[in-house]
């Protein structure tokens, strides 16, 4: 499964670096200088997932800091860097629309503690076996509600409350923006911001020292310093001002069912891109391996101590972990450090983030959204295997149009019929001569899902012909399917000249022949 601040295609895209971990006490100039790198990859987006989540800036700088300072104090994977990521943007958003700001720090306490006993009880490994093709459809589906939402930020309108209605309507909205100076100037800046974005991996590599993400975003907003251009900046409250811890009356909306789904889509969602991310991570050093039940069990840490902090969910982060390690990270260090430097930001340098244009925010997220989106990989997918294609294409769109917990849940029953109706494959092979008894062959799985084409096949045979059925190539052969072979053997011998015969191993064999 796949992730960015959410990307879990960025992995197939970043290469290598082989980084090899060593003792700590050799290593506090790479880790030192890895801190920074990923700091200044995780200040803009921390930003901007904050505002397009629909809550204060400083809350995303929050998440970043526990992720850094809690997190990263954990063990679990030795290098992957945790903090808000956009994968859970739109989820955040409608909870803090539907439920309000004090209720969103209870679902991300809830949250937290149900990933910490998950990882207590040793449950980390299993989300291993999530269908790769689910995550990728419910990281794509994120990207395109992701992608319609934040266009009508960067035209500095208003988005419609679904996913259906942001992407039907925004042809219309985007016309109609160019309207006003005011909207105009606004979607100019954002469309800026992502050429920035696009065009940066392209420059030398001295220039990319600088993160493409903060680059974009300090042009943006020195552009709209010196060309004195009429759109919103990021609102500040300060780091204090802006923590709401959760009240005692918030908790009573726990016993909502809508809540709880919340809770449920924020644990499924977070752990999954977490994990998967770690796998990303691993593939990128030759250092120790991620453990994933203390990974799922620091990240439950981070977001209880978040959501006790009434700030934005926490995942591991694909993007600032392959950063980190391309950086030259070596152990932990370098991401606790990151979030020291994110704390000292937030504390000495709030003013700056009230110049911060949000059409370069939005259009930062627009990009990540695009990059959630496997086109590349879902072509090669098709050739190869449909049936994932297929589910990937519908969690996406069914996230889209329904919900993100929905549409994930979609995508997992699909995954499972999937799995089920290949494991049932079975065959059956009629061999008549012309003479002398038919041979009737059946090999592979044989289960209830394959017995309406089983039957039909048996009962099309003559009657008034000898029937010999050899199951010695059955694999699996489950109750149903016993049952009906007796009955079917036990008809045909009442009509036939003489009875069928079966050989095969064990139980079956020896039902059926008794029949």
């Amino acid at each position: 499964m796949t992730t960015n601040s959410t990307d879990t295609q960025a992995a197939t895209t970043i290469k290598s670096t082989k980084g090899r971990l060593v003792a700590p006490g050799s290593t506090w100039r790479q880790d030192f200088a890895a801190s920074l790198v990923v700091f200044l990859v995780a200040l803009p987006l921390c930003v901007g997932v904050a505002v397009a989540s629909g809550v204060p800036a400083e809350l995303g700088l929050v998440t970043g800091i526990v992720g850094g300072l809690v997190t990263g104090m954990l063990p679990g994977s030795s290098l992957q860097v945790s903090g808000p990521a956009a994968g859970l943007t739109v989820l955040c958003f409608e909870a803090v629309s539907e439920f309000g700001l004090p209720v969103l720090g209870v679902i991300v306490l809830a949250t937290g503690l149900l990933q910490m006993v998950m990882g207590a009880l040793r449950f980390g490994h299993w989300f291993r076996a999530i269908s790769v093709a689910v995550v990728e459809g419910m990281l794509a589906g994120i990207g395109l509600v992701l992608i319609a939402g934040q266009l009508y930020s960067m035209a500095g309108t208003k988005a419609p409350s679904s996913g259906l209605e942001k992407i039907a309507q925004l042809p219309t909205t985007l016309v109609h923006a160019f309207g006003t100076t005011q909207a105009r100037d606004a979607f100019i800046l954002g469309a800026g911001t992502i050429a920035v974005l696009v065009l940066w991996k392209k420059l030398p590599k001295q220039v990319q020292v600088v993160p493409g993400p903060l680059a974009a975003v300090g042009l943006a907003t020195l552009a709209t310093v010196l060309l004195s251009l009429p759109v919103a900046k990021v609102e500040v409250k300060g780091l204090l001002g802006a923590i709401q811890p959760p009240t005692t009356d918030a908790f009573d909306d726990l016993l909502s069912t809508g809540v709880l789904g919340t809770v449920v889509a924020f644990t499924l969602i977070a752990s999954a891109e977490s994990l998967f991310s770690a796998a990303a991570v691993d593939r990128l050093h030759d250092g120790p391996r991620t453990r994933y039940n203390k990974e799922l069990l620091a990240q439950g840490v981070g977001n209880t101590v978040c959501g006790v902090l009434g700030a934005l969910p926490m995942t591991a982060v694909i993007v600032r972990s392959a950063a980190n390690v391309q950086a030259g990270a070596r152990t932990k260090a370098s991401r606790v450090m990151h979030g020291v430097w994110l704390l000292l930001f937030a504390a000495l340098f709030p003013a700056a983030l009230a110049v911060i244009p949000i059409p370069a925010l939005a259009a930062v997220l627009v990009y990540s959204g695009f990059k959630l989106i496997p086109t590349k990989q879902l072509a090669g997918l098709w050739r190869e295997h449909r049936g994932e294609a297929l589910i990937l294409v519908v969690t996406a769109l069914s996230i889209v149009a329904v919900s993100m917990f929905e549409g994930v849940l979609i995508g997992l029953a699909l995954s499972v019929v999937k799995t089920a109706w290949e494991a049932s494959h079975v065959r059956l092979e009629i061999i008549d001569k012309g003479a002398g008894p038919i041979q009737a062959h059946l090999t592979g799985n044989a289960t209830f899902l394959r017995l309406p084409k089983i039957l039909d096949t048996l009962e099309a045979l003559p009657q008034d012909r000898p029937v010999e059925v050899n199951l010695s190539g059955v694999h699996h052969l489950d109750h149903a399917v016993r049952t009906a072979l007796e009955n079917w053997a036990a008809q045909h011998s009442d009509t036939g000249t003489e009875p069928v015969k079966v050989t095969a191993h064990a139980e079956p064999a020896k039902a059926a022949s008794g029949a």
